[in-house]
């Protein structure tokens, strides 16, 4: 059975700010994007919800995923195990714990593996999700990432 891959990238203009994810998921012949944008948000939020996003179009459980991500809090986060400690200690003095418990969901339903890829670099599929992250941010529809704006007031 094919692997499926997945690339993401997130960013915010200002950090925090308006922000955006893009995803890019192949299987076979096949590719989806998927991007979203929001007014007011931060670059780590941004990373973390384009694998969230990603991983959530699967539309059957139990598949081998490779996700390609330039964020090492992202990437580190789940393959040196904090995220897991994290969760131990109910996210306690944390960041971001409404989008670590959605990820967490989706993560263990699937066969995940990360690798982390240098931003910026020339790899195509990477700046092809980080232009659409900051096409996301730039367009005039941008949701509200009430979590992150709720933490804030």
């Amino acid at each position: 059975m094919a692997r499926v891959q997945i690339y993401t990238d997130g960013g915010a203009s200002g950090n925090p700010g308006p922000g955006g994810f893009g995803a890019l998921m192949m299987y076979g012949e096949h590719r989806k994007e998927i991007s979203g944008g929001f007014r007011l948000t931060t670059n780590n939020r941004m990373e973390l919800l384009a694998v969230i996003t990603a991983l959530e179009a699967l539309k059957k459980p139990g598949m081998e995923v490779d996700v390609y991500s330039d964020s090492k809090y992202v990437v580190d986060a789940v393959e040196k195990g904090w995220v897991m400690s994290w969760e131990k200690k109910n996210y306690l003095k944390k960041k971001n714990p409404d989008l670590w418990k959605r990820f967490l969901l989706v993560y263990r339903k699937h066969q995940v593996q990360f690798h982390w890829v240098k931003g910026h670099a020339g790899n195509v599929n990477n700046e092809r999700v980080d232009h659409l992250a900051v096409a996301a941010y730039q367009t005039t529809e941008l949701l509200v990432d009430e979590a992150y704006e709720a933490s804030q007031s």
